[in-house]
């Protein structure tokens, strides 16, 4: 999902989206997945050049991408939807300034307790055998671009920069997620959890085990019938509750978290006993799936006192 927290910063994207034939690009990438350039100029009846000129639009503001692949011919340019989602604040007044953010590989957690089925990957091999947790402890994990488990859970430490003076107002997780069935199932729902500091959050339910289509970045020597690709979800806790792609999903709000510059957060992602449907979870990582990141967070702040903040930088600059 991509989100416009600043509207300046958003033209780029207004722009292309400002053209129908750019419209109707994006829209055939939504009813086909990938497309090469070839089968796409023809669709929409105009020149490999024109469409060519509309591509690079979209890439430029990051919602088309495009790959060499092999093909019959040779290679072959393909077109994909970069993201899923668009979600555009009209009224955010956030500033880089305003906040620390980050990214953790999925297989630097902390702690864990999982159940077959089960295993761990990086991008060239799997990590030990399959449905075996033991391999969870690896040394090897750390390099993992993909884990999965049918229920138990995952646990992430977010590095913690907030000074004295900084309230926490929102935190924001973003990670690419789907169920985790036997082989493959894309009709698979699972109710995946979330919690910080042992607090619940809330769940989202994945509706299946992605895999009739490779993932963008799923390694050639991934197996067919394995988990190819998740949905990339966005989630947020604020003062209003924790939301889940904009939706409510629960009435925690940061101030039930209390974080402060002292605080740990420690971010669980689970499918519990508890959990109406357990379905599993699958956690995608750099080098698989269709996104290409692991579990990116924000952590947005305000200043409390004029005063607080002169002690901080008398602090900053000893």
């Amino acid at each position: 999902m991509k989100h416009i927290q600043d509207l300046n910063q958003g033209m780029e994207v207004f722009k292309a989206l400002s053209s129908e034939i750019r419209l109707k690009i994006i829209q055939l990438l939504v009813q086909h997945k990938h497309l090469n350039m070839n089968e796409m100029a023809e669709m929409l009846g105009i020149t490999n050049g024109a469409l060519t000129a509309h591509i690079r639009i979209l890439s430029k503001c990051g919602l088309v991408d495009v790959q060499l692949m092999p093909g019959k011919r040779g290679l072959q340019k393909v077109c994909h939807l970069k993201e899923d989602k668009l979600l555009i604040e009209l009224a955010s007044n956030i500033r880089l300034e305003q906040m620390y953010q980050g990214e953790i590989d999925v297989g630097h957690f902390t702690a864990y307790q999982v159940y077959p089925t089960c295993g761990i990957a990086t991008k060239d091999h799997i990590i030990g055998e399959v449905d075996d947790p033991r391999y969870f402890d690896d040394p090897e994990r750390v390099d993992a671009g993909i884990l999965w488990f049918t229920k138990g859970f995952v646990e992430y430490r977010i590095p913690n920069y907030l000074k004295p003076w900084q309230k926490a107002v929102e935190l924001q997780f973003s990670m690419e997620l789907s169920s985790e069935a036997p082989g493959i199932c894309e009709d698979w729902p699972s109710d995946i959890h979330f919690s910080i500091n042992g607090i619940p959050l809330g769940y989202w339910t994945s509706p299946g085990d992605f895999g009739a289509v490779r993932g963008l970045y799923t390694p050639v020597w991934w197996f067919p019938n394995w988990n190819q690709y998740g949905l990339l979800k966005l989630l947020s806790i604020n003062s209003e509750g924790t939301f889940i792609d904009g939706k409510w999903i629960s009435d925690t709000t940061i101030e039930k978290l209390n974080i402060n510059h002292k605080s740990d957060i420690i971010l669980r992602i689970s499918v519990p006993d508890t959990a109406e449907n357990i379905g599993g979870v699958t956690i995608f990582g750099r080098g698989f799936g269709n996104y290409n990141q692991g579990i990116k967070f924000r952590i947005i702040f305000e200043n409390q006192t004029n005063g607080s903040q002169s002690n901080g930088s008398t602090e900053n600059s000893k």
